[in-house]
């Protein structure tokens, strides 16, 4: 038996130039250069022996047999090789090089050698031997978290039974140190070992150890610049977003080098310089240098080239619009210090889907296909001429408009908010402004909801528009608790976000409920030892399906008892009893833009007392009444999801009014005042006999009931917040809020009703007596108002939002704040800079099914009412609340 062919693998980089050779070389080339590349290198053994036929004879291929380790079938590798008994070939030649190439290229044998067993005449017989690859066994990875472990066997490709090479091992020890250098660990080490496995399993496998020696993230100690006259260090330094050297007093960006992020900020060098007119800088070179302590330095060297300065911007191909009007719209003049940067942005912004630009103005007025390209036409003496070249296209159209994905909502509800409509003329505009009120509705997952443009016909100049939506649970259970009032507070409520009141009596809507015309319905239930409150409320967006108008009721009543200081518990024989009901409605106005709402409700609330004596009140049996009209216009135009807006502001401002009863019921209020004053001096005098002061008490307390018989009174508050993302995904929230409530006749005196109590986290407020709970973290529950609560408030706050995860299964996202605030009992002692102030951090989850739920971690700087010391820390627990 003569070996004819032998090729093994003994070393892997002479493998891969093997590979290489066998996947690039040409058949004809492809032996001789393989034999001439592996006879030199002594890596792998070619051996031609005197063999019993005549070179270049033709021979014809007789039985064909295979021998070696292997679990595959001598037919099976016969027939990937190429040969075929009864094939005349020359030997040797291009056959037996193209068999040993296919079975090299399967990436599947060790090693493959072919001999002549037996020549008998014009007849050749040939004998393949090789052995199969070994086979993943099993993995073991030490030195990283076992979370981490799953990615690292998909990104490497390291699953059970894959074919264990030594170009594997290589490939898969450069891939992890590459990966780890790029996150930072510029001195990690990976260490990979293998294992032959021994059993009665024929198939050849090994067992593989990956040591994974991460190491430190390197700190950058110092960034230097060299070449630069124009930008000192601290501006180019402060160019580079993600790449920062050690300052212990920088919180939200770390030190640590990241081989990406440097790169990237290596471009932003660049253009910093092009936003100062310098448009030919760039970077010569740049070094990382080893630092004793174990830090790195960084050298970048620069050539800042010559300052640049517009000179004539020229428009071509604009019909539509005029040179005049796209210049004002480029807000860019002759002599101007050129910057590439923001011309780009002044002709199409990227950043913003709604920025004001020269493309956008385009694009929200129909020419969907139009094009606009800045070109330098002259560049003498440092001076840029500019020719913005405008190929405005025709104007398109809307064809069809359908959207996908919603599974439980009524493609009516849907249609009613979208801006774009069949047969309409193409705006930019409101394609977005349908992506903002879809996102708004609650009832999708606002981060996937995605407009798709659809047979685009450039020359009949239509377009299809497809809104990709996904659905998330809208109902939502509450299950609320806190301390407020004196108590534990226990809420349980459910919320149906997306009801379907029509389908009501359809036993087969109930999946679990009516769902799917976007109406609104809650029931609540809050409970303490002190009181019990039940409510209902419904609300429909587009009352009579046509216009957005929305209509809203409420019912509710409250039961609430009296402290017994003795027993510490509830007096359940001494009652406060209060009964409501509301109507309200709400309509989506197109002046001055269609982003304002005008709101007004009409609400009655009845308020019963049974032997029910405080401070807020001189009488302890009887009745007050209130009718009131509320009226409200706000204006609401964050984007886009309602959980994490990262744009636009939410301003609103309400007044809700009683009617003037002293005007017109008759009733000589000063006189009453008058009495009621020399009635308190009486009941106030020891002096007096106990009859005298008894019954001058019992004239203040039908006095008071006559005052509070009808409540009269107005109460006008102000918000405003905005968001502003300063960075990606980096959210600055700014809030205002003010409050006033006043009385008509100063006679009657401001209402003990409707009032403000400012402090803690809103979850003391149980009341429905028109109380209003503000929030102001760091400090106990409404701890900065007085007893009776305050009449006028202000409050003031700022907060940091950063998203962990925005998914439709979760909202997560942490915060920074800081804030003040303050009420006060009367106006004259009103001051807005008399605040109590506050900072924190905080976290924020919100779940469809049970809504908002948080956690904050306050610190108040101030002291309480009648306090010296600062009030320190205090943790609110928040749940089904929003600050």
């Amino acid at each position: 038996m003569k070996l004819l062919l032998n090729i093994k693998k003994e070393n892997d980089d002479l493998g891969k130039q093997v590979n290489n050779l066998v996947n690039t070389l040409p058949v004809k080339t492809y032996l001789k250069y393989c034999i001439a590349i592996l006879f030199f290198a002594g890596s792998f053994s070619i051996q031609a022996q005197d063999l019993p036929y005549i070179e270049g004879k033709k021979y014809t291929l007789g039985d064909i047999s295979v021998s070696g380790n292997t679990t595959f079938s001598e037919q099976t590798i016969i027939t990937y090789s190429g040969l075929r008994k009864g094939k005349e070939m020359t030997i040797p030649g291009e056959d037996i090089a193209n068999a040993i190439k296919k079975l090299w290229g399967s990436k599947l044998f060790n090693d493959i050698e072919v001999y002549i067993t037996k020549i008998e005449g014009d007849v050749a017989y040939l004998q393949i031997r090789l052995s199969d690859l070994p086979q993943l066994n099993e993995l073991k990875i030490n030195g990283i978290k076992k979370g981490k472990k799953e990615s690292i066997i998909k990104e490497a490709k390291l699953n059970k039974g894959v074919k264990v090479t030594e170009n594997l091992i290589t490939t898969t020890k450069n891939f992890l140190e590459k990966k780890y250098k790029k996150e930072g660990f510029l001195n990690s080490k990976v260490l990979i070992n293998t294992v032959e496995v021994k059993d009665s399993v024929q198939t050849a496998r090994v067992n593989m150890v990956l040591n994974i020696d991460k190491g430190e993230k390197v700190k950058i100690k110092n960034i230097v610049f060299d070449g630069n006259d124009v930008l000192s260090d601290k501006k180019l330094r402060k160019a580079m977003k993600n790449t920062k050297k050690i300052n212990r007093l920088r919180i939200l960006k770390r030190s640590k080098f990241i081989d990406s992020a440097y790169q990237a900020d290596l471009g932003h060098v660049i253009e910093k310089y092009k936003e100062n007119g310098y448009r030919d800088a760039r970077i010569i070179s740049d070094s990382v240098i080893i630092n004793n302590d174990e830090t790195i330095s960084l050298r970048i060297k620069v050539n800042e080239g010559e300052l640049y300065k517009f000179g004539d911007i020229t428009f071509i191909g604009n019909t539509v619009y005029s040179n005049e009007f796209l210049s004002r719209l480029l807000r860019i003049r002759k002599g101007d210090t050129y910057n590439g940067v923001e011309l780009q942005k002044r002709i199409a912004d990227n950043t913003k889907p709604d920025a004001f630009d020269i493309t956008n103005q385009y694009q929200n007025n129909g020419y969907l296909f139009s094009t606009i390209n800045p070109v330098e036409v002259s560049a003498d003496n440092n001076i840029i001429d500019i020719e913005v070249r405008i190929s405005e296209g025709k104007p398109a159209y809307f064809n069809n408009v359908s959207v996908i994905g919603n599974d439980k909502t009524n493609d009516h509800v849907i249609y009613r908010e979208i801006r774009t409509r069949p047969g309409q003329l193409y705006s930019k505009a409101n394609v977005v402004r349908t992506v903002r009120e879809l996102g708004q509705l609650g009832f999708f997952d606002a981060q996937e909801i995605s407009p798709n443009f659809i047979n685009p016909n450039p020359v009949e100049g239509t377009i299809d528009m497809e809104y990709s939506v996904k659905e998330t649970g809208s109902s939502q259970i509450e299950l609320q608790g806190g301390y407020g009032g004196g108590g534990f507070i226990g809420t349980l409520g459910l919320s149906f976000n997306n009801f379907s009141i029509k389908d009501i009596f359809k036993k087969e809507a109930y999946k679990p409920i009516p769902m799917g015309d976007g109406q609104k319905l809650a029931l609540r239930l809050q409970a303490s030892r002190f009181f019990q409150t039940y409510s209902f409320s419904f609300s429909e967006p587009w009352l009579g399906g046509k216009r957005p108008v929305q209509f809203s009721t409420s019912l509710s009543h409250t039961k609430q008892f009296l402290y017994n200081p003795l027993t510490r518990n509830a007096d359940k024989s001494r009652s406060f009893n209060i009964t409501g009901i509301t109507f309200g409605l709400a309509k989506r106005l197109t002046v001055p833009d269609d982003y304002f709402t005008l709101s007004q409700a009409i609400s009655f609330q009845r308020y019963d007392l049974n032997n029910y004596n405080t401070g807020l009140f001189t009488f302890g049996d009887g009745y007050s009444n209130n009718l009131s009209y509320t009226v409200g216009l706000s204006r609401n135009n964050t984007s886009v999801d309602p959980i994490y807006p990262t744009g636009g502001s939410n301003f609103s401002i309400t007044g809700k009014f009683s009617l003037p009863y002293s005007l017109f019921n008759g009733v000589d209020y000063d006189a009453l005042q008058a009495e009621r004053e020399a009635n308190s001096i009486i009941s106030a005098d020891p002096n007096n006999s106990l009859l005298a002061r008894t019954n001058a008490t019992t004239r203040i307390t039908e006095i008071d009931q006559e005052r509070y018989k009808w409540l009269e009174f107005y109460k006008v508050k102000f918000s405003g917040e905005w968001y502003t993302q300063i960075a990606k995904d980096l959210v600055l929230r700014p809030k205002v809020e003010f409050g006033f409530l006043g009385a008509y006749n100063n006679a009657r005196g401001v209402i003990p009703f409707e009032r403000f109590f400012v402090g803690g986290d809103g979850l003391g407020n149980y009341s429905l007596d028109g109380r209003e709970a503000i929030q102001l973290r760091g400090y106990p529950n409404q701890s900065l108002s007085s007893t009776d609560g305050g009449t006028i408030y202000n409050k003031f706050s700022l907060e940091l939002r950063y998203p962990i995860t925005l998914k439709a299964s979760a909202k997560i996202y942490a915060l920074g704040f800081l804030e003040g605030g303050n009420s006060f009992d009367v106006f004259r002692d009103y001051n807005p800079f008399n605040l109590k102030r506050s900072a924190g951090i905080g976290l924020r989850i919100f779940m469809p099914a049970f809504g908002l739920l948080g956690i904050d971690f306050g610190h108040g700087f101030d002291p309480l009412p009648g306090g010296t010391v600062k009030n320190g820390w205090e943790t609110h627990f928040i749940i089904g609340q929003q600050f």
